[in-house]
């Protein structure tokens, strides 16, 4: 008898199979290389928002407070134009995720098409761009949970505060009478 087995697979090595095409590849942030997901997305552009929002209220105000507009409005500005540079560079990577080129990235001037980058889901696997992006953090869904979470809040706000303001004029009315 024979020690080899007829039906066990073939051990020969293939040229065209990579075996590395799989592997997940690092996030890079200031960069336009690379993928990103539809989560690390939106908690990138979520993070983004309120970290560059803040400074630049905190800037504007400490600076703008101490008599230094001119220096403020700079600074403020230097800010927004490295906010927008990240902002395109995470668009990209998420263009890159579906397998896009980052030039279609201009198409999100158009209203709403630029929910096309969060609703369309990503490339499985690897792609001409590099491997799959990597799994989402525990802090990452948190800080993607913000976007809907902070869109329902403003929705009641703009439901409850005209109802109750309603409410509060009648129940005056009511009083006088």
């Amino acid at each position: 008898m024979s020690a080899v087995n007829p039906y066990a697979p073939p051990r020969a090595a293939v040229a065209d199979v990579d075996e590395l095409s799989n592997e997940v590849q690092p996030v890079r942030m200031w960069s336009s290389q690379g993928r990103i997901g539809r989560l690390r997305f939106l908690a990138h552009m979520a993070g983004a928002y309120f970290l560059f929002g803040f400074l630049g209220v905190g800037v504007g105000a400490g600076l703008g407070g101490a008599g230094l507009r001119t220096l403020a409005m700079v600074v403020i500005g230097l800010g927004t134009i490295a906010y927008f540079v990240f902002i395109v560079f995470k668009f990209i990577q998420r263009s890159h995720d579906m397998d896009w080129s980052g030039w279609s990235v201009l198409l999100a001037i158009i209203p709403l098409a630029g929910l096309v980058w969060v609703f369309k889901g990503g490339s499985a696997g690897a792609n001409r761009f590099g491997g799959p992006p990597p799994a989402n953090t525990l802090g990452v869904k948190i800080l993607a949970l913000i976007v809907p979470i902070t869109a329902v809040i403003g929705i009641l706000a703009a439901i409850a505060l005209p109802a109750y303001s309603d409410y509060s004029k009648r129940a005056r009315q009511a009083q006088m009478k």
